[in-house]
């Protein structure tokens, strides 16, 4: 098992995250919120996951972009996330196209951060050839 920590301070606008360049604001107003960044962290880990399933699979591409939208849970107190989408916006050559559109499937079984997440959070991986 690996333990890592990390530190949030409370500045004057929210609960911030240290960095050398300047403390990253976790509140809405003033940056992203934490629930915007659980869904950021989600996007980031599955474009990271899948990238590296198309280099193990020897699939040249050109990764340009991960899109992310989320669906809260409006009925349910505190209204948590019912569910994201991530679209990955990747150049493929059109022969290999279908191989790595079938390497979607492997994204969330590899990524940590959709691992971590309640299972009752709906998971959709997309791809869109540029």
């Amino acid at each position: 098992m690996s333990q890592e920590t990390l530190e949030l301070v409370q500045g004057a606008k929210g609960m911030e995250l240290p960095l050398a360049q300047g403390n990253w604001v976790l509140l809405r107003e003033e940056g992203y919120s934490p629930v915007q960044s659980l869904v950021a962290a989600t996007g980031a880990c599955g474009a990271y996951v899948y990238q590296s399933v198309l280099e193990n699979s020897k699939i040249p591409y050109t990764f340009h972009k991960v899109t992310i939208t989320y669906d809260r849970d409006m009925e349910q107190a505190p209204n948590p996330i019912s569910a994201i989408s991530m679209t990955f916006h990747v150049t493929v050559e059109e022969s290999l196209q279908d191989r790595a559109t079938r390497a979607l499937r492997l994204v969330s079984k590899h990524c940590p951060v959709i691992q971590s997440l309640n299972p009752t959070i709906d998971i959709e991986e997309l791809v869109e050839f540029i």
